[in-house]
Formats: C-alpha cells, sequence, structure tokens
C-alpha cells in the first residue's frame, strides 16, 4: 500500500491552529499520529489545538518531563464521548522498546495519541499512522519561496518551544496504512481547502 503525502505551507500560529481544528473532526480513537520537527517548529501549538477540537481537557503542554500525559474527554465539550488525547514526548527514548514501558496499548483503543519524536519508535504501535513533520523555512529558502515573508510582522507562540521568530513553517503529513487511505481525499479537502487556508493570509505583503 502507497503512503499517501500532503504538503502545507504555514504561516504562524494560527493558521497552525486552524490545520489542526480542521483536522480533529476526521480523528477517532484508536489513531496514532507522529510529530516531528525542531523546537520552536509548531508541534505543541499543533497539539494543543488538536486537544481543542478534540474536546478534551485543557492544559495541552510539551510533556517533556513526563514523557506521557492523558487529557480526558469532557462531557461538555465539542466532542462529548469522543476520544481522549495522549500526548507523548518521546525525545528522551532511545528505541521502540523504551516506549513501550509506557504501556500506550493499554490506551490506544479509546485516545488519540500523539508522540513527538516518535518516528522510527512508534510505528509498530499501529497499522495505519499519520506522520506529520514540521520543518522551518529559512534564508535563502525563505526568499525563494517568499521574499516578504523574513518582514512579516508577528511570531509564533509555542509554549517553551516559542523563539520568537517570524517564519514560515512547512508541514508534510505522510499517511500510511488502510485508515488515512479511507479518509485521504476528505483529509486533504479539509486542510487545503477553506478551512486549512482560512489564516494563509496573515500575513500581508507590503
Amino acid at each position: 500500500m502507497t503512503d499517501r503525502v500532503l504538503d502545507l505551507e504555514i504561516t504562524g500560529p494560527e493558521h497552525t491552529r486552524s490545520i489542526a481544528l480542521a483536522l480533529a473532526p476526521l480523528l477517532a480513537a484508536g489513531d496514532v499520529l507522529i510529530l516531528t520537527g525542531e523546537l520552536g517548529a509548531g508541534k505543541t501549538t499543533f497539539t494543543r489545538s488538536l486537544g481543542e477540537g478534540l474536546g478534551v481537557r485543557e492544559g495541552v503542554i510539551s510533556p517533556t518531563f513526563v514523557l506521557s500525559r492523558v487529557h480526558p474527554n469532557l462531557p461538555d465539550g465539542p466532542r462529548p464521548g469522543g476520544p481522549d488525547l495522549v500526548h507523548v514526548d518521546a525525545y528522551r527514548l532511545a528505541s521502540s522498546e523504551e516506549l513501550d514501558d509506557l504501556d500506550l496499548e493499554y490506551s490506544l483503543d479509546r485516545s488519540v495519541t500523539v508522540i513527538e519524536w516518535g518516528r522510527d519508535k512508534a510505528e509498530h504501535l499501529s497499522e495505519s499512522i499519520l506522520d506529520l513533520e514540521f520543518t522551518r523555512v529559512t534564508g535563502a529558502e525563505l526568499a525563494e519561496t517568499d521574499p516578504y515573508a523574513l518582514y512579516a510582522p508577528g511570531s509564533w507562540e509555542d509554549d517553551d518551544e516559542d523563539d520568537g521568530a517570524p517564519e514560515l513553517r512547512r508541514l508534510r503529513l505522510i499517511g500510511s496504512g488502510p485508515r488515512w487511505e479511507n479518509v485521504w481525499d476528505e483529509m486533504v479537502e479539509k486542510l487545503s481547502g477553506r478551512e486549512g487556508r482560512e489564516h494563509r493570509g496573515l500575513w500581508k505583503h507590503p
């Protein structure tokens, strides 16, 4: 089965939020998302916004020092009875065996599981994986893409990941397995259509 790929440009934290909110209604218990990207790339902003869309308890932050946090679904939220959100930081884990020590299998069937730094460690958790890679677009590459973007106002607000740099990001989504094959076209429409474009004009060219 061939992996499916979607590339998006992200103009700022509000655009990141709009993409996460557009994706959230498509997610279901059992889904596993792997997030990759350097500090400040937007992973925490994305996950926090995803939690907002899933209707889980607030307070999604980077789980760096506790490795895993569970955010339960709220009965009075936008998706009562929906999945919990399990947020994992695998940066300090050296292998899939160490990830298994977190006993994530016990929560997989009732949760959306988001694993930062989980590439090459978490793929065995499900036959279907959505891999999201956040990349900064800087320097000459940014100038080629958008020569005015370096002077755009605003900054990223990404909790402990924020470095205040007004940079474009690129987001690559790779869907593998039958789960993502079944919903891919709908996801592309939501993320690159009206919902995903909502904040694409956030930074205006002079």
